[in-house]
């Protein structure tokens, strides 16, 4: 009787056990399917059509690596992945740079800081097109409001958008712009999880506000500095929607990055195969570096 519990309970536990990862297969079942659905069978139908070409009534027939031969003959495909690199290599650094002073600002304890909070969050809220729109109008060359301010200064106007040497970088500009407030609020979540105690303990031993931040704040918010910086990056690499609304045909070559180009073959000149090799190429791309980027954290961003 008594050698008959034991197994008799082991039966039991068992069939508990299945029943809870039952459940749990039951819960995880819908993200997976949704995951499956809404990003998996996307990545692999683009690869698919990446080795065919479509007609103009929608057909399409297999043709190879033809189109990646014509990807890596193609100078266009170059132009954009510079131009890529330089809105990268700016907005990257700017956004984790003014993302990190905004929240070290923004967490300090000042009366109606909260109010400061919703101000600097506000453009994050707001709609790429709107954003767009309006600082399209601002930077206008001929009655923008931001050369009227300037000829207020005796300062001659610039052609924010048409000129190839501004355009990029008020592209960039405006980018941050919309994307600093939401950067910062992450930023401030990291320095709120920091112990007051360190703090406390660093100013009996007579440290300033600029020590406790370079030895306290700034090492113990780098994984929240990680994350800001691959998702900033992997934004960076997809960006289409403010070069679309604010870039004429004018500058366009100048501003012309991956994705765009993409769109122009996709959707103006109605080679979705084609397209589809680029879009390919950049997620290899983003894949890569991303996974570069973890490779390299492991060297600056602490855990403890």
């Amino acid at each position: 009787m008594n050698a008959k519990q034991p197994s008799s309970f082991n039966a039991k536990r068992s069939k508990l056990k299945r029943r809870e990862y039952g459940w749990g297969y039951a819960m995880v079942f819908p993200l997976l399917f949704g995951m499956s659905a809404l990003f998996i069978w996307p990545v692999l139908r683009t690869i698919y059509l990446s080795f065919t070409e479509w007609s103009d009534f929608g057909n399409y027939h297999w043709t190879g690596l033809s189109n990646y031969i014509r990807l890596i003959r193609d100078m266009a495909v170059y132009h954009s992945l510079l131009h890529t690199l330089q809105y990268v290599i700016i907005y990257v650094p700017a956004i984790v740079i003014l993302s990190t002073l905004a929240g070290v600002l923004l967490s300090s304890k000042v009366r109606g800081i909260s109010v400061y909070r919703t101000i600097f969050f506000l453009p994050s809220v707001l709609m790429p097109a709107a954003i767009a729109m309006s600082w399209k109008w601002i930077l206008n060359g001929d009655y923008g409001l931001l050369n009227a301010g300037l000829k207020l200064l005796s300062i001659h106007g610039v052609s924010w958008l048409t000129d190839s040497r501004t355009v990029l970088v008020a592209v960039v500009g405006v980018a941050v712009w919309g994307a600093v407030g939401l950067q910062a609020v992450i930023i401030i979540s990291g320095i709120k999880g920091i112990s007051p105690m360190l703090y406390e303990a660093a100013s009996i031993e007579g440290a300033g506000r600029v020590s406790q931040f370079f030895r306290i704040t700034l090492p113990l918010i780098t994984p929240t500095l990680f994350f800001v910086s691959v998702t900033s990056l992997i934004g960076a690499m997809q960006v289409f929607d403010l070069i679309y609304m604010m870039v004429g045909t004018v500058a366009i070559d100048h501003v012309n990055t991956v994705v765009y180009l993409f769109y122009q073959q996709a959707f103006i000149k109605n080679d979705k195969g084609y397209a589809s090799s680029i879009a390919v190429l950049l997620f290899i791309i983003i894949l890569i570096v991303t996974a570069l980027q973890f490779k390299l954290q492991k060297k600056w961003v602490h855990y403890d």
